[in-house]
């Protein structure tokens, strides 16, 4: 989720981060992955974007990760065979605060190969970077600060005077999402308005996806209380009232386990029987 909102504000305001990263506001467009050829690429977390003679190369994380340095050795080799004429820019910027080396590795040394990288770690970087631009804003509330509640207040203020209202839509939302790897979720609703969020493309598309997982999972629990709820009353109508016990065994059991029982129960002619085959599918 934190990296489709990173993807998107790079995407979305490409000449604010361009702005940060390389200093000056040049018009930076998308570079596909799939045109670097050779797999495997990791699109998820792979922000490329190419102006002429530059290509920005941005990895938001919020773990600690071992294999950046690696990566971005390969990808700069598999940038440098596709544009050789270009520079590249290569910056991992870590979102969630973290005392783990790794987030201080700004180079790869293997063999006779040294390759550098920079890094940036958010809560270091100062607010001011962030709070006067609209396309990074919604990094400010990762920035440094002592009182992070009455940043987002001050944030908030911020995406308020925004003038366009898609604009403000999507800021507001990018800084809500970002918001919660160092907020509370309540205090983020309360300060930051819900009809502003709800109109903005990246909200939806999160609220889309957490939705479609939703229902996935919630069929396959329907499923899953439905066949539990047959598989009883045929028990109960075969072998009488259940012990409460046992009722309790049988909704521990998972989908394929009960599809099991239900064609089992009709060899059962007591309770024993129903008592044995429920010993045998004990988990391990």
């Amino acid at each position: 989720m934190f990296d489709n909102v990173c993807k998107f504000l790079a995407e979305t305001f490409p000449a604010d981060l361009a702005q940060w990263l390389l200093g000056e506001p040049i018009p930076l467009t998308e570079l596909s992955p799939s045109e670097l050829s050779l797999e495997p690429i990791r699109a998820d977390s792979l922000i490329l974007l190419k102006s002429e003679g530059v290509i920005l190369h941005l990895e938001f994380q919020t773990q600690p990760d071992p294999t950046i340095p690696f990566r971005m050795l390969d990808y700069w080799v598999r940038v440098y065979r596709r544009f050789p004429e270009c520079q590249m820019r290569q910056v991992v910027i870590y979102l969630r605060e973290s005392s783990s080396d790794l987030v201080y590795q700004t180079q790869l040394e293997i063999a006779q190969t040294r390759h550098k990288f920079q890094v940036i770690r958010l809560w270091e970087e100062s607010v001011d970077t962030f709070i006067n631009v609209p396309g990074l804003l919604p990094f400010a509330i990762l920035a440094q600060t002592g009182d992070r509640q009455k940043l987002l207040e001050r944030v908030a203020e911020k995406i308020n005077a925004i003038a366009d209202r898609r604009t403000q839509n999507n800021v507001a939302a990018s800084t809500a999402i970002l918001a919660g790897l160092v907020l509370d979720k309540v205090l983020i609703k309360r300060l930051l308005r819900q009809e502003i969020m709800q109109e903005s493309v990246i909200y939806q598309d999160i609220w889309e996806e957490a939705l479609e997982r939703g229902l996935q999972q919630g069929l396959q629990q329907g499923v899953t209380e439905g066949e539990k709820a047959l598989i009883l009353r045929l028990l109960n109508r075969r072998l009488g009232s259940l012990p409460e016990t046992v009722i309790g065994q049988i909704n521990q059991l998972p989908l394929p386990a009960l599809e099991e029982l239900g064609e089992a129960l009709l060899d059962f002619s007591e309770i024993d029987d129903l008592l044995e085959w429920l010993q045998s599918h004990q988990p391990e």
